[in-house]
């Protein structure tokens, strides 16, 4: 059975993941306001908030895929920041006027979520990490 982050102690594989399922949720809501309105006219900016959301996904589906749990565990910390990396980015689009108070509230919301989600995720693959070494030792 699997746990509020989708993690079992033998998850096959990591679209399994909710944190994984989130990201790409997140990442879908990124592609779809920057190929509208006035976002399309900063190829720079739709650039980098695509990237940044597109590392959260990847980077847990290719930590997840990795040998250990200190692997995973470092991967999931490059994910969280690309989430604040996207959550930054997004005030730039707010302050610049490529979208709205309700599209930034909607987007920044499911970001923290991601990020919130991580986090967990993070810390059982540590608590698994730091077991699985005599004596619990880092």
């Amino acid at each position: 059975m699997a746990d509020a982050y989708g993690t079992v102690e033998r998850v096959e594989r990591f679209e399994d993941l909710i944190a994984w399922q989130k990201a790409r949720i997140l990442t879908r809501a990124i592609y779809g306001v920057t190929r509208k309105g006035p976002f399309t006219a900063d190829r720079g900016l739709a650039g980098q908030i695509q990237r940044a959301s597109v590392s959260i996904m990847s980077n847990i589906a290719e930590g997840f895929e990795r040998s250990g749990r200190s692997e995973f565990h470092q991967f999931l910390t490059i994910a969280k920041a690309s989430c604040a990396e996207t959550q930054s980015l997004l005030y730039v689009a707010l302050d610049v006027g490529y979208v709205d108070e309700p599209t930034f509230r909607q987007l920044t919301a499911q970001a923290r979520e991601v990020s919130r989600i991580i986090g967990g995720l993070r810390a059982k693959v540590a608590r698994q990490r730091d077991a699985q070494k005599p004596n619990g030792r880092a």
